[in-house]
């Protein structure tokens, strides 16, 4: 008697069958996370991405803006002076012509060799080109202010002061010339009867060159010492930068050449115009200034002032 023994084909392969499928199963599951995973990176990436183009935008939109902000008060690049109200002379023991400011008791007043224009000619036209770390727009400022402010406010002069930056790189890379520069043009700007005062400010005192310099905060604070009203608008436009750019393109503007000057352009600060000729004499001499002044403007009316009579001793009866 014979006995079939041939294994169990069809269970046996139905075994492997079932154990490829799980494979394959577990195979595609895996493909799908890694698939999944994969995709989820890419979209954090592209997140990530568009992000910091965003950012990236929006610095740059806010670097352009400031670069192309323009102080509405600037006329060829200058601030008119419309309000020069007196400011002291920081020379403690000198008056404005560099004379002693107190005299010997007794002693016979002199008459002053300063010319002074008496407003019944049209105003005499004075242009400033100052850089506010230039050691002799500071003497200029100093020895000078005091006049100025008086022939502005008897309508006998109109001034103009030209923010420029040439001493940039003079500040230990803070480009402290520059953002002076700009700080000024947003009080011209935003606090127009203020500028005399904060210009004559940042002039006599200025910072030593190759110094840093004051910071954004500090000019904002000068500019609140100066009698800035609204100082928070102030503030912000000079601790944001706003007309650094402009002031940048000011400078280049002025190097290539002045306005109304037959082509002269500006190769030091300070430099001073008057009626479009530059004066050449000594900047730390108010008196020299004033005489250049009458010798330019040679059609308006000057006065000197007139000694005040020593009083003489009646003899006695």
């Amino acid at each position: 008697m014979s006995h079939d023994e041939s294994p169990n084909v069809p269970a046996e392969r139905d075994r492997r069958e079932a154990v490829r499928e799980k494979a394959q199963q577990v195979k595609a599951k895996q493909t799908r996370w890694r698939i999944a995973r994969r995709s989820l990176i890419g979209l954090g990436a592209v997140a990530v991405i568009g992000v910091g183009a965003v950012g990236v935008s929006m610095a740059l939109n806010s670097r352009e803006a400031r670069s192309q902000a323009l102080p509405d008060a600037a006329s060829d690049d200058g601030f008119v002076v419309t309000t020069a109200s007196a400011v002291a002379d920081p020379r403690a023991d000198q008056t404005v012509d560099g004379s002693s400011a107190t005299m010997a008791a007794g002693a016979a007043p002199t008459a002053s060799a300063t010319p002074e224009p008496t407003g019944t000619a049209a105003p005499v036209d004075i242009r400033v080109y100052v850089d506010y770390m230039s050691t002799e727009a500071r003497e200029f400022q100093a020895a000078n202010a005091t006049q100025l402010s008086k022939w502005v406010g008897d309508d006998a002069a109109k001034l103009t002061y030209y923010p420029v930056a040439m001493l940039t790189s003079k500040s230990n890379g803070t480009k402290y010339s520059l953002r002076a520069a700009g700080s000024a043009a947003c009080v011209a700007t935003h606090a127009p009867d203020r500028f005399f005062a904060f210009n004559h400010e940042l002039l006599t005192n200025q910072p030593a060159v190759d110094s840093d310099g004051y910071s954004d905060q500090q000019l904002a604070d000068m500019a609140q010492g100066a009698g800035v009203s609204d100082i928070a608008t102030v503030r912000q436009c000079i601790e944001d930068e706003t007309f650094t750019g402009w002031a940048k393109a000011a400078t280049d503007r002025a190097i290539k050449g002045l306005p109304d000057t037959d082509g002269q352009a500006l190769t030091a600060t300070p430099t001073v115009l008057v009626n479009g000729t530059p004066y050449v004499g000594s900047m730390d001499d108010a008196k020299e200034f004033a005489q250049f002044v009458l010798t330019v403007d040679s059609n308006a009316y000057y006065s000197t002032a007139t000694p005040t009579p020593t009083p003489t001793a009646t003899p006695e009866g």
